[in-house]
């Protein structure tokens, strides 16, 4: 009877050891799990600021945009996307001279689904927000979205985006579609997409792709201390 006991505490001991084991091996993967997936971010978007800038690096030159503080669902979404590196070598698949240039579409990564360049996203819709002092300058950063009758509501795509290359053609756009930024630099980076010859589907005959979508980090001024003379 006491070898019986003994082997069942044993057993039980044994068992307890294993159970420890499999949670510890569980702990570190996911652990390393986290820190791969932190690792594989582009840049920390906690510490951009409300308005934070970003040069979109294309192969025909970088445009710098700023994104606005009064449209933070939109804002907060491209901030995602260009920190997970969603961005990096999409093209520019839509470009009509005298009107705009679009890109956003994961889809334009690969050559094989040319046919379905423009459908593409994230899997998700952003709802619209529209501010009146946000027009369609040159250089306005906005979102595609669908049509009217399929979207009554003028939800944006979820990662698609174009930028106006002609404000007098876009004016009608002007609180249909949400303008989220602008650009401040490489004006005439948008000119030079514009002007490349396009297809029947306004495709650019020759690939635009962007290389990298990453934010301008400024650093704080140091505080200075209060003193009295």
């Amino acid at each position: 009877l006491l070898r019986i006991f003994i082997r069942r505490i044993i057993m039980k001991f044994t068992k307890l050891i294993n159970l420890l084991i499999v949670m510890a091996l569980l702990f570190t993967g996911c652990k390393s799990s986290n820190s791969n997936e932190e690792a594989a971010l582009a840049f920390d978007p906690t510490q951009l600021q409300d308005e934070p800038i970003f040069k979109i690096v294309t192969t025909q030159g970088t445009i710098t945009v700023k994104l606005y503080a009064d449209t933070p669902l939109h804002r907060d979404n491209f901030v995602k996307l260009a920190s997970e590196k969603f961005f990096d070598g999409i093209l520019f698949h839509r470009v009509i001279n005298g009107f705009m240039i679009q890109a956003g579409d994961p889809l334009t990564k690969d050559p094989e689904k040319a046919a379905q360049y423009g459908t593409g996203g994230p899997g998700y819709t952003i709802p619209a927000e529209f501010v009146q002092e946000h027009r369609h300058i040159k250089g306005a950063l906005a979102a595609t979205r669908r049509g009217d009758a399929a979207n009554p509501r003028k939800e944006s795509s979820g990662s698609q985006f174009y930028i106006v290359q002609n404000p007098e053609t876009c004016a009608q756009l002007d609180g249909q579609y949400t303008v989220f930024g602008e650009t401040i630099e490489g004006i005439e980076v948008i000119d030079k997409i514009a002007a490349i010859p396009t297809d029947g589907r306004d495709r650019p005959t020759r690939d635009v792709k962007i290389v990298s979508v990453l934010p301008v980090i400024t650093e704080a001024a140091p505080a200075v201390e209060d003193t009295v003379k």
